[in-house]
């Protein structure tokens, strides 16, 4: 899948990295820095998602949640250190986070509520060098992973609990993800923006 997407999109790089992994992801960063030249920015989107297990956060196996925050929180930290040395000023980071880091979701949101915090500590440490660190936080979004984890039964109500009525596409939060790294977002840094059709409501 990931090679697919890579042959779509023209001067592109499949390269197959264990985010859980510290070294392969240096070599990810190598590997990238050889084709290409440069680094202007990182998007941390891996995470275990489709298929996830559904069981409670104090009865998951240990050794699935100790993969899984391996992935889907510490991925995000072990990816921005392996880029670091070669990000200069204006480069931009742009972690996944998800509306369930708001919401009682279990070790899942447990992983997204630490990419949060993971998202503003690395804002303020990253800042004095000129490089922006924000996150997204998809809520409801169409997704085979989405379809794989919520049944067709709970969609229609999930979808009637949303300010705006439908579920996200991932259009929606490529747009969103295209922003953040853009200079319309030079002075933004810090930030874990919704894309929810107005799920969560924070003031």
């Amino acid at each position: 899948r990931g090679r697919g997407a890579a042959q779509g999109i023209g001067a592109a790089l499949f390269e197959r990295t264990d985010v859980a992994d510290p070294a392969t992801a240096e070599a990810l960063s190598d590997t990238v820095m050889r084709e290409f030249g440069r680094i202007d920015h990182l998007v941390n989107n891996a995470a275990i998602f489709h298929g996830m297990r559904r069981e409670g956060i104090v009865t998951v196996d240990y050794d699935y949640l100790d993969r899984f925050l391996k992935v889907n929180l510490l991925g995000a930290l072990h990816m921005t250190r392996a880029v670091l040395p070669h990000l200069g000023e204006g480069a931009a980071i742009v972690n996944q986070s998800s509306t369930a880091a708001y919401q009682p979701t279990g070790f899942y949101g447990l992983a997204k509520a630490g990419i949060n915090h993971l998202t503003v500590s690395l804002a303020a440490e990253l800042g004095g060098r000129g490089i922006r660190v924000n996150a997204i936080a998809p809520g409801p979004t169409d997704t085979e992973a989405t379809r794989s984890i919520v049944p067709e039964e709970y969609r229609g109500a999930m979808v009637q609990s949303l300010a705006l009525k439908r579920m996200g596409t991932p259009a929606d939060q490529a747009g969103a993800v295209l922003f953040l790294l853009s200079d319309d977002a030079s002075w933004l840094t810090g930030q874990i923006l919704a894309v929810d059709g107005g799920q969560v409501v924070r003031l």
